[in-house]
């Protein structure tokens, strides 16, 4: 099953018991959810670690004392017909039901579209999750995993992934490497391991990012760093998670970048740390479609960057090498793609 985007969260507030509901959350929590719905009585339970308690009060849905939103429980048609009420008045609805139906599901997707409130359907089984998340195309807006033993969250771990997005990368061919001096450059550290192929999107001009590989491969000066991008000076932009470029400057723990892989397909990582160290520098130009592009890296040979047929080191780099690229038409503002003429030299 491939992931659904969707927003997740696991329930705890369904079990009988105050033992059951401890052993539902502690092992969310060890299964890395980060969203749980506890009843008002086991506040205790806020403490076994940190997460976002989402307190159920009656009816309703409290995060930090705020209201969040109301549950919704569906046992015959005019209780959907009853769930209007909530529309645009609650941020979510949380929907459970002991016995499912499809329609009435469509008819709650399409009640509470363009109305700013989130449908949140319990599901007991992958199986439900993977129809919920899809009917009427679009699907629900987040799935509650309600199911009565914590050890069956595993089959749910697929949910939480994003559907693998891929981007259009073209070859850039080099048309010369040449050292400028110092400068300040940033060696981007994440919480994953990167894979051969699998770098980052960097540039000196958000028209064109050229993808670094990630230092996951041995040299003949160190052990291979498998979680680390050496990104480039402190100017350049890179692409995060959200699709927004940032500069590399304002990178640091926390931050959510996109690992990208040889064949366009991302993933989203987060730094653990960045370091801006002074380090001697070149820079690399390269042409595509008659247009020139430049970035400024590292003069290390442990810095690659990705081809068709693998990678190749910035030491090795001469003019009429391809390299691998993503092209943008527009320019950038605040990090935001915008639709018109920038020219970046």
């Amino acid at each position: 099953m491939s992931g659904t985007g969707k927003i997740v969260w696991v329930r705890a507030d369904h079990l009988p018991s105050a033992a059951e509901r401890k052993r539902m959350v502690t092992s969310a929590l060890e299964a890395g959810y980060a969203d749980i719905v506890i009843r008002e009585e086991d506040a205790a339970l806020q403490r076994v670690g940190r997460y976002c308690a989402i307190v159920r009060k009656g009816d309703g849905l409290y995060v930090e004392g705020k209201r969040l939103g109301a549950v919704l429980t569906v046992r015959e048609a005019k209780d959907v017909e009853g769930a209007s009420r909530f529309k645009g008045k609650e941020e979510a609805v949380l929907v459970e039901s002991h016995d499912w139906k499809v329609i009435p599901l469509e008819n709650l997707i399409a009640e509470f579209q363009g109305t700013g409130t989130k449908v949140i359907a319990s599901c007991a089984s992958v199986e439900e999750a993977k129809l919920f998340a899809a009917t009427l195309e679009s699907g629900v807006d987040g799935l509650a995993i309600t199911i009565g033993d914590p050890a069956g969250l595993g089959r749910f771990s697929e949910l939480r992934r994003p559907e693998v997005a891929t981007i259009e990368l073209v070859e850039a061919t080099v048309k010369g490497v040449r050292p400028v001096s110092v400068g300040d450059r940033v060696c981007v550290d994440t919480c994953s391991l990167l894979r051969v192929g699998e770098g980052m999107l960097v540039g000196s001009q958000s028209a064109c990012l050229f993808l670094v590989q990630s230092e996951s491969m041995d040299s003949h000066y160190v052990a291979s760093r498998p979680f680390r991008v050496n990104a480039g000076a402190v100017h350049a932009y890179v692409l995060g998670a959200d699709g927004r470029t940032k500069y590399l400057s304002e990178v640091k723990g926390g931050t959510e970048l996109l690992a990208v892989d040889s064949e366009g397909r991302t993933r989203p990582v987060v730094v653990g740390r960045a370091k801006v160290e002074v380090r001697p520098l070149l820079l690399l130009e390269a042409e595509v479609g008659g247009r020139t592009y430049t970035t400024v890296l590292q003069n290390a040979e442990t810095i690659r960057l990705c081809t068709r047929d693998g990678s190749i080191s910035v030491a090795d780099l001469k003019e009429g090498d391809k390299v691998l690229v993503r092209l943008e038409e527009g320019g950038r503002h605040f990090g935001h793609a915008v639709k018109e003429s920038v020219v970046e030299r």
